[in-house]
């Protein structure tokens, strides 16, 4: 396992967790290839807060009504350019049965002025670099995006950005650990190259 600092609040178990959440976390982390999910874990300890944030949470993904595909090319693209080495080793794998390709994946790391984007998806990754960047995005980016998307759905962008955004900051704040997962999965990732403007995460 990847070398890090240690977590600022250890991983929940039985007792830290309650029954509902111990549950929840053990399905979790099967369902994510690993022993403990240290997210879950973490973020169990809040008991029915924690609740709350995976209803919510789920309702963007996988539950939104974005393309799984388009989710996660918002999603990897979020955590590349803030380098949250936990986000990629899991949505990676998640991008690759959405049907992102490693041909796809390195474009995602290289970002709306890479070749080969559809209009579309250029359009959409423009404006997560200026909304990651800004907290903003401007008129010329949002018409642009707002020529592929529907009213409802150019809220639901908004929101997925701001959520694995602010999920980065969680896993840097706490300094939750990476998981342990298959090797294939880790090996598969894109390189990361962090950007100069963002913020440096323990866990890269």
């Amino acid at each position: 396992m990847d070398s890090a600092p240690r977590p600022r609040i250890p991983p929940g178990r039985f007792r830290e967790l309650g029954p509902i959440n111990w549950l929840v976390w053990r399905a979790l982390s099967r369902a994510a290839g690993t022993g403990d999910a240290h997210l879950f874990s973490t973020l169990g300890r809040t008991r029915r807060l924690f609740r709350g944030w995976l209803i919510y949470s789920g309702a963007l993904m996988p539950g939104g009504r974005l393309p799984r595909r388009e989710s996660e090319l918002v999603i990897v693209r979020v955590a590349h350019l803030r380098g949250s080495a936990y986000e990629l080793d899991h949505h990676i794998r998640l991008g690759r049965r959405a049907g992102l390709t490693a041909e796809v994946l390195e474009r995602v790391r290289v970002g709306p002025s890479a070749a080969d984007w559809s209009h579309r998806h250029r359009a959409l990754l423009r404006a997560v670099d200026q909304l990651v960047h800004t907290r903003d995005i401007d008129d010329a980016i949002w018409t642009e995006l707002a020529r592929h998307y529907d009213e409802r759905s150019l809220v639901e962008i908004v929101l997925l950005v701001v959520q694995y955004d602010g999920l980065a900051a969680t896993i840097t704040a706490l300094r939750i650990q990476r998981d342990y997962i298959q090797q294939s999965v880790r090996g598969s990732s894109m390189r990361r190259a962090r950007p100069s403007n963002t913020r440096a995460n323990p866990n890269s």
